[in-house]
């Protein structure tokens, strides 16, 4: 495996992946609203995998349970992980070369948009469905807009 890098718009921030990432397209509802977008593409590899090699991510708690990772110079989504979880998951956006991550299934599909076809075809997940998906935690709580 070669290196993989990325970062964010302003340079400020840069990242290495050491292995190749499992990407996906997430329709849940956070990532729509984590991203601005009508999913996030996400390329996840083991936390021991990924390097900041300029800078840090500034972090923001999407729940009690995890984070997401983004520039504070110019905004750009970065990372997703969850604190229990030894995985964490980089914008593939944010790749020097998103193409070599191509997406490998769908994540979320219960909240996908009725409208959008992409990659259809590919594996779907639901959210939640694994017993050990720390949404089912009964102590999980979202940190999104209560007006939404």
């Amino acid at each position: 495996m070669t290196l993989l890098t990325g970062g964010c718009q302003c340079g400020a921030i840069r990242y290495a992946l050491s292995a190749d990432p499992y990407t996906e397209f997430c329709h849940c509802n956070m990532c729509k609203r984590a991203t601005g977008g009508v999913f996030a593409a996400l390329s996840g590899v083991r936390k021991d995998q990924l390097t900041w090699t300029r800078g840090e991510p500034s972090y923001f708690r999407s729940s009690n349970l995890s984070r997401r990772g983004f520039c504070s110079a110019c905004g750009t989504p970065l990372s997703f992980d969850y604190d229990s979880k030894d995985t964490i998951e980089v914008t593939t956006g944010s790749l020097d070369e998103p193409e070599r991550a191509p997406v490998q299934s769908h994540f979320g599909v219960e909240s996908r948009l009725s409208w959008l076809k992409l990659c259809d075809g590919l594996p779907e997940k639901v959210t939640g469905v694994s017993p050990d998906s720390p949404v089912n935690r009964p102590d999980f709580k979202p940190q999104q807009d209560p007006d939404r």
